[in-house]
């Protein structure tokens, strides 16, 4: 008797293009983790459709037959949110990857998700414009996979997530029917089914078109680079530069062992002698960039900044960006392994947050390198292990979660912009009291009353609160015990 995922492979094999279904062991093995690599999961079966109407196709059949059904983007994840089901079919859409219209009078672009998010702005430049979020891996990550995370970028301070920048989205639900929410406006009557969407992890529909916006090219840009003696001189420096009124397009802070290993690595000229740095980009008109400019640099010197410079030509600004986004791989040359987490807190709270890191660091004996977005506060702690050395890939996981949870007691969450997928679940339990997550739960249910499309992601089961540290949830508030496997 054949199994319902077999059942499923031949019926796909009749209704896809040849080469659309990937089933030997050696095919499915590239696909058996995000980057988050810490977690693996070989697929039952991946298919690699190429039109929307085969998404649906392979949709209709995995929900006839009750198979699980895993969306996937480039694979650039950091949270396990695309890891694969062994009995499910993995759809990965990096081969839907047209630029289907570029609209610059009515500024937006529509793109299918395979798109590679930094050639939508390659796409756009012709025309003066630009797409503004800009992860750090914008040269790999899809556009697909920025809607399914609600991914940032270096800019997002002024410009906003993914969320803020997305027009339309078309696709189909786990039982393949048609769905179509927005489009080239900028609003739409009903709810917010695009906030909806945006940020869902691949839990409520599978994306197959994005209408993005697409702005003009800043006018003029200046790019600031401080040092700072102290990294709470830095953290304070950033609420400064908010509290007076100035919104930088970028604002970002590295700490010593960040810079060190960013120095060594793409030589952009970072000052390795300051325990922090902060990057500032000031854009808009020439005028205003000037005076913010001269602004940030007088708050920056009243917080102890020094080493103080401004890059105004393209070409130096661009050397200055390539080390920040450089940071992850540059600290991948310093350890044999890294864990990056994703935690967001309240300005405010960037000083304290930054030492109670400090302090679990030394007590978990385990370095931690920090390279974030400080202007809106969304963390990034690499913490630096040897996976080969027994029990450490175990210390840097409760490390970890430890750190998730001394965001959400400073009133911050579990994520900014990597999702929740299998790697925060945990925290979830933490940050969210019982009824919030059977309301979670309701929303998923009415796209996916089958529960078949990317399940075990996202949001935890209130039996899997309870187990974790062997507590019922009360508050929301539970004492971690390690983040679960899967």
């Amino acid at each position: 008797m054949i199994t319902a995922l077999e059942q499923v492979s031949r019926t796909l094999a009749f209704d896809l293009p040849a080469g659309a279904i990937v089933s030997d062991e050696a095919g499915r093995r590239p696909y058996e983790t995000d980057g988050l690599t810490a977690l693996r999961c070989l697929p039952g079966l991946v298919v690699l459709p190429t039109t929307p109407t085969d998404v649906q196709r392979v949709l209709k059949t995995c929900a006839a037959a009750g198979v699980p059904v895993v969306p996937r983007g480039a694979g650039t994840g950091l949270s396990g949110g695309a890891l694969p089901h062994a009995d499910g079919v993995l759809v990965s859409l990096s081969r839907m990857t047209e630029i289907l219209e570029i609209d610059p009078d009515g500024g937006f672009a529509r793109v299918q998700p395979g798109v590679r998010n930094l050639a939508i702005s390659e796409a756009a430049a012709p025309f003066g414009m630009y797409y503004a979020p800009d992860p750090s891996s914008q040269i790999a990550c899809s556009i697909g996979g920025n809607v399914a995370e609600n991914s940032g970028g270096v800019h997002c301070l002024k410009y906003g997530l993914t969320v803020h920048n997305i027009l339309g989205l078309k696709g189909f639900t786990m039982d393949g029917e048609p769905l179509e929410v927005g489009g080239a406006t900028l609003d739409s009557p009903g709810y917010d089914l695009l906030a909806v969407l945006c940020g869902s992890e691949g839990m409520l529909a599978v994306v197959t078109e994005i209408t993005v916006r697409l702005l003009p090219q800043p006018v003029s840009k200046r790019v600031l680079l401080t040092a700072f003696p102290e990294v709470v001189d830095a953290c304070r420096a950033v609420s400064a530069v908010i509290a007076s009124g100035i919104v930088p397009a970028g604002l970002e802070l590295m700490d010593r062992a960040a810079t060190v290993a960013v120095e060594a690595f793409i030589h952009a000229g970072y000052p390795t002698d300051a325990e922090a740095m902060l990057l500032c980009e000031i854009d808009g008109e020439p005028a205003v960039v000037a005076d913010d400019s001269a602004r940030v640099e007088a708050i920056f010197r009243e917080h102890n900044g020094y080493d103080l410079r401004q890059a105004e030509g393209a070409e130096e600004q661009a050397k200055l960006w390539a080390g920040r986004k450089a940071a992850f791989p540059a600290l991948g040359r310093i350890a044999p392994d890294y864990y990056c987490m994703d935690g967001t807190i309240p300005r405010a709270e960037l000083a304290a947050v930054l030492t109670r890191i400090r302090e679990l660091s030394a007590e978990f004996s385990l370095e931690v390198a920090n390279v974030f977005h400080a202007g809106d506060g969304n963390l990034h702690p690499l913490i630096l292990y040897d996976a080969n050395a027994p029990g450490e890939m175990e210390r840097a996981e409760a490390l970890g979660a430890a750190i998730l949870r001394a965001c959400v007691d400073a009133g911050g969450t579990v994520t900014g912009e990597h999702g929740v997928g299998t790697e925060k679940l945990a925290g979830m339990c933490h940050q969210f009291p019982g009824p919030a997550l059977e309301q979670f739960h309701r929303l998923k249910a009415a796209f996916d009353p089958s529960g078949l499309l990317n399940p075990g992601k996202g949001i935890p089961t209130l039996s899997r609160c309870s187990e974790v540290g062997g507590m019922h949830v009360h508050g929301g508030k539970l004492p971690y015990a390690g983040i679960p496997r899967f």
